[in-house]
């Protein structure tokens, strides 16, 4: 269960895997208290302001699936799963350069924030400035490793 202040934590992950059992609510106005961890904003990005109006606005559960269907959850699995697939997901980003894993979700939460001529703009400029950096053998060496990670898939 994720309710009221827990469904705002959620909402701070970078991604949401839930189980079977899972349940979403925003209760906040049901309880006579407004969001101050981000609900009000995030949760409206995540899914559209008319389905974040229609869960805040009447503190109803939403189900592990149609918060699948709705957006706000990258992955339902059953809840014997649930700790192998954080995991491997989670090892499967921590795989990825510190710097570049870093530098790269900067870049989609900074640019999520503009409009996007502005958010093209802004990757354009981050891009040049990074890829200064990548000398042709990095990216073989690295390229070599997706292919033998594809190869194992």
């Amino acid at each position: 269960m994720a309710i009221t202040g827990g469904f705002e934590v959620a909402l701070a992950c970078d991604v949401l895997l839930c189980s079977t059992n899972a349940r979403f609510a925003d209760t906040h106005a049901r309880v006579g208290i407004t969001p101050g961890w981000g609900l009000s904003q995030k949760l409206s990005r995540c899914i559209g302001p008319y389905r974040a109006k229609e869960l805040s606005l009447t503190g109803n559960f939403l189900s592990a699936q149609q918060a699948y269907d709705w957006g706000l959850v990258n992955r339902v699995v059953a809840p014997e799963e649930l700790m192998r697939a954080a995991l491997q997901l989670a090892a499967q980003m921590a795989d990825i350069d510190a710097d570049m894993l870093v530098t790269y979700k900067a870049m989609i939460d900074d640019g999520y924030d503009l409009p996007m001529g502005e958010g093209l703009k802004l990757e354009h400029e981050r891009s040049v400035v990074h890829n200064r950096e990548v000398t042709p053998e990095m990216v073989a060496v690295r390229r070599e490793k997706v292919q033998a990670r594809g190869r194992a898939q």
